[in-house]
């Protein structure tokens, strides 16, 4: 996918504030969400954003936009909440396995005129997709002893609980993806 509007740089962003991208079963991704969420995923990644690696940053934002919105939706219609607890214990995990310092980033957010909510809103829509997931398919999943006993062997260092689980989150992931792409199917998007 190309959108060749961000071509240029990102000083166009007051240009383009608010122009409407791409539409997902009727929902407006603007050029101003694909522009605050390149910021947010260069911060996060520690990526300097160039005319060389723009283009690839903007196709990859937009598709994660566009699946944000169709995970919200199948989040809405099955209920799915995040309680603040467990919120706030993913952000956590989230800082640490990102290597990174919460009052940093803070701050970088503050520089480049971005919302923390908007980095809220993505840990709170993993957590919910996760969640969701783990209600639609958990009870399906089953593990078998060579199943484990590989995940063992590929990884000596970890218990035999931590392998089972390894291969039970293997299982949801697949499904997980398996969803999503069925759900993008029966999706309409248009760029505009």
């Amino acid at each position: 996918m190309v959108l060749a509007v961000f071509t240029s740089s990102l000083n166009a962003e007051k240009q383009l504030e608010h122009k409407i991208e791409v539409l997902v079963n009727d929902e407006v991704i603007s050029s101003y969400d694909i522009i605050q969420r390149m910021k947010l995923t260069a911060i996060i990644q520690g990526i300097n954003l160039n005319n060389q690696n723009n283009q690839t940053i903007v196709n990859n934002v937009v598709d994660e936009l566009i699946q944000e919105k169709l995970k919200l939706n199948k989040i809405n219609e099955y209920k799915i909440n995040v309680s603040e607890r467990e919120y706030q214990e993913t952000e956590v995990i989230f800082f640490e396995n990102n290597n990174i310092d919460k009052s940093n980033i803070e701050t970088l957010l503050r520089e480049n005129n971005i919302n923390y909510d908007e980095l809220k809103n993505l840990i709170i829509i993993e957590i919910s997709w996760g969640k969701l997931i783990r209600g639609l398919f958990l009870r399906l999943t089953s593990v078998s002893e060579l199943e484990v006993q590989d995940m063992l062997n590929k990884n000596p260092g970890i218990t035999y609980n931590q392998a089972e689980n390894y291969v039970i989150q293997r299982q949801l992931d697949l499904q997980s993806s398996k969803l999503l792409r069925d759900i993008m199917n029966e999706a309409t998007v248009e760029y505009k």
